[in-house]
């Protein structure tokens, strides 16, 4: 069974454990890595003299707004520190690793978003100029040869747009997109140990997630950045992953943990009823 990782760029992740542990797992279980980079993006912006942008959606999603000048930061900081650091480490470990972005090969292809609705002092805004996109195909083939040639993909945004440009994509939903596409097991590994009932409360961690109340449950406890976690656990079983575990990146061998029981499971048979975030 394939395992697609997704490794948050939050400052509180450390990927060192995940690299090692990927460095074991690689033999025996074909393993695509997805990466953010997140604080790498904003400490570049800043490094620049550039203030980071961040819009609420009306659902309550927060995400950067990326005009045509963050987009030239962000496109330098996840292809040329973030994604180059992690197959870096990959092949220090051992690993036969290669970095791609979602424009490489088209692996990730989708609509360009032209305006995005947004939320500015309790006002709902169209804002325009956002260079951002949703993924509605995945080049699942070029994965696949990697695999078999005996290679572990490490992927990013940006994605390809349909009008030729790259652009800023959801690091969960391109990793959800991947997951679904080769009907994975996704690991979306961060700075908590999975969705907690409570979210100031890490021992009410909900364990699993198989019936649609259960699933109910699990959007309700859901808040900030764990509500865009919820919603690509939601694609990535939607469009075929077999399951989706959210857990902590900075366990012992945080990979082997996880599938193996740690975090959050989510199992499609939860949507069964038509669970939609």
């Amino acid at each position: 069974m394939t395992v697609v990782v997704k490794i948050g760029g939050a400052r509180a992740v450390d990927p060192e454990g995940a690299l090692s542990d990927a460095a074991q797992l690689v033999d025996d279980e074909p393993l695509v890595v997805v990466h953010g980079g997140s604080t790498a993006v904003d400490d570049t912006l800043e490094r620049m003299g550039m203030e980071p942008e961040y819009v609420e959606t009306p659902s309550g999603v927060v995400g950067r707004f990326t005009d045509a000048e963050t987009m030239d930061v962000f496109k330098m900081a996840m292809a040329g520190q973030v994604n180059t650091d992690l197959v870096t480490g990959l092949r220090e470990a051992g690993v036969d690793a290669v970095g791609l972005s979602g424009v490489d090969g088209g692996l990730l292809t989708g609509k360009r978003k032209s305006a995005v609705r947004v939320v500015e002092d309790g006002k709902k805004k169209i804002r325009r100029g956002d260079h951002s996109g949703t993924i509605q195909n995945v080049n699942a083939d070029l994965l696949e040869r990697l695999l078999e040639g005996g290679y572990t993909p490490v992927a990013s945004p940006p994605m390809l747009a349909d009008d030729g440009v790259a652009v800023n994509t959801d690091a969960d939903r391109a990793a959800a997109a991947i997951a679904g596409a080769l009907g994975a097991t996704l690991v979306v590994l961060t700075d908590v140990e999975g969705v907690y009932a409570d979210p100031d409360d890490p021992s009410t961690r909900i364990e699993s997630v198989e019936t649609p109340d259960e699933y109910e449950g699990l959007k309700q406890a859901a808040e900030g950045f764990m509500t865009r976690k919820v919603m690509a656990a939601t694609e990535a079983l939607e469009q075929g992953a077999k399951e989706v575990v959210v857990a902590s990146a900075n366990a012992d061998a945080p990979i082997t943990s996880a599938v193996g029981g740690g975090g959050t499971h989510i199992y499609p048979e939860s949507l069964a009823e038509g669970g939609d975030q």
